[in-house]
């Protein structure tokens, strides 16, 4: 259901008190009057703080200043009406007009008239809670966003492709109309009109929407799937899948990809791996840091939790990168927050259970006893994944990507087979660091690096295979009894017999 048709029920079923938290105060109130037209031209009277009513030449700054006054107007009007009340949730923890919009509530199911309350985001005390009803504004979908640049063109005489429009519409998807309207009067100011080449203005808009919201964070790619070293079956499976957000696959009946949960020892590739989905399926990145969505007020972690589920949704297709997420949600049963990382989680591990937006979310984990049971069930994710410490064939594909980064014309040079050999128990992490140690000597002696400086180097670095040999041994145990599946084909050999196996003579 629609807004339009929501809020239209909720006006014709008595519904005294609704609370429309939205940035988009414009948007909203042209919904809010296109209502009233379709219920026989229902009045509607708009006040804010400033200025109090407006509209009316009769009633011209009544409540100005006066929140308490603004809610005793309403005992004057007789008719059918709606009345908007821009930024009032500032005003509901005053005693005085808690208990004049608790009245309200009683009088007003027996009137064709609502209270409709605009603001910024979600604040509702607790003695409101019952007479207040909530409804969420989306941002604008992709009609809404097509009729804009449509109109747009009309305007300014453009003329865009199918294709091009529908880049356009792709890409501001996740703005709301008032940004939309600013960035392209930015591009029609600069060239006098709409063209393709406007995306990447509206990308950057993007990006700034979205760091604005301290929620979310826009994350630039450009890693390849190439750039991954081992993981084979990993990489075939998320190679099967690149055409899955296309609109082929919606009439094939493929549903949306779900996801995947990444498991696995530190270092050894699994951030990377996400950087490298978004960029080979050619969909923006976002990075979930989830200790953003907790803050000190009470029902704003809520707020929050589901104001990036709401911006997620909006740019989809995209990548959610969440992570350490055992991290974030470690012990949150046990906190004393009043069940607020309760209520955050149970919000969020909902929303991965239930989603049909393409948001594919990629969460990665390094310790697999803090993660809550709940988010290991099946449908969270459409799979789950360990990614071990990488084999000697895997070491030798990662020093050989790293080193062609490093030195594509010169990648002869070096030993790589030897490197891969004498590196037992490295990660991809560790395997980098030797690298960068090499080139620090080499650089200190006015020289390239060279094998023998990375063998030197790697000498000096004690890897987390043997630094915390348990926990590795518990991963890869954890991972061979079937609860994960394997992302190297070559990670069915327990890590101690690997081990073993290339311990020299």
């Amino acid at each position: 259901m629609g807004f339009n048709q929501e809020f239209n029920l909720l006006l014709r079923a008595r519904y005294p008190l609704i609370y429309i938290p939205t940035q988009e105060e414009e948007r909203v109130e042209q919904a809010i009057a296109v209502c009233a037209q379709h219920l026989n031209n229902r009045l509607v009277y708009y006040w804010d703080f400033v200025d109090g009513y407006q509209g009316n030449p009769n009633d011209l700054g009544v409540g100005k200043r006066n929140p308490l006054q603004a809610l005793e107007f309403l005992d004057r009007v007789s008719g059918a009406a709606i009345f908007v009340l821009r930024d009032f949730h500032r005003f509901l923890d005053d005693v005085a007009v808690a208990r004049k919009l608790r009245n309200l509530g009683r009088a007003l199911k027996a009137k064709p008239q609502n209270i409709v309350i605009l603001a910024p985001d979600l604040h509702i005390p607790a003695g409101l809670s019952e007479v207040i009803h909530v409804v969420d504004f989306p941002l604008p979908g992709y009609e809404d966003i097509q009729a804009e640049l449509t109109r747009l063109q009309q305007s300014t005489g453009s003329s865009l492709t199918p294709q091009a429009l529908n880049e356009l519409v792709r890409a501001c998807q996740g703005l709301s109309l008032e940004r939309i309207r600013r960035v392209l009067a930015r591009a029609i100011a600069t060239q006098g009109q709409v063209s393709a080449e406007d995306v990447d203005l509206i990308l950057e808009e993007k990006q700034q929407s979205i760091r604005q919201t301290q929620i979310l964070d826009f994350f630039p790619t450009q890693e390849n799937m190439s750039d991954i070293g081992g993981l084979d079956q990993l990489k075939d499976w998320l190679l099967r899948r690149g055409g899955a957000f296309s609109e082929q696959a919606r009439q094939y009946g493929l549903p949306h990809p779900r996801g995947l949960l990444l498991v696995g020892i530190q270092g050894t590739g699994k951030s990377l791996t996400a950087k490298a989905i978004a960029h080979h399926w050619h969909l923006p990145l976002l990075r979930l840091d989830v200790g953003r969505l907790f803050a000190g007020l009470v029902g704003e972690s809520e707020s929050r939790t589901r104001q990036m589920i709401q911006l997620a949704e909006a740019l989809a297709p995209c990548v959610l990168w969440i992570d350490e997420i055992d991290k974030a949600f470690a012990g949150f049963e046990g906190r004393g927050d009043a069940g607020t990382s309760s209520r955050v989680f149970g919000t969020f591990i909902t929303w991965l259970a239930e989603k049909t937006s393409p948001v594919f979310v990629v969460a990665t984990a390094n310790n697999i006893q803090r993660l809550p049971p709940e988010i290991l069930r099946k449908g969270r994710f459409d799979e789950i994944f360990f990614v071990g410490l990488p084999t000697q064939q895997e070491r030798q594909e990662i020093f050989e990507v790293q080193i062609q980064r490093l030195r594509p014309h010169n990648l002869q040079a070096y030993d790589i087979e030897r490197l891969a050999a004498e590196t037992p128990d490295f990660s991809g992490a560790e395997i980098e660091q030797s690298l960068i140690e090499a080139m620090h000597l080499g650089f200190s002696q006015n020289r390239d690096f060279t094998t023998d400086d990375i063998l030197e180097s790697a000498s000096q670095i004690i890897p987390l295979a043997r630094t915390a040999q348990d926990q590795v041994q518990m991963l890869q145990d954890w991972a061979n009894s079937g609860k994960a599946r394997l992302a190297s084909r070559h990670s069915t050999l327990s890590w101690r017999i690997q081990r073993q196996m290339q311990q020299p003579d």
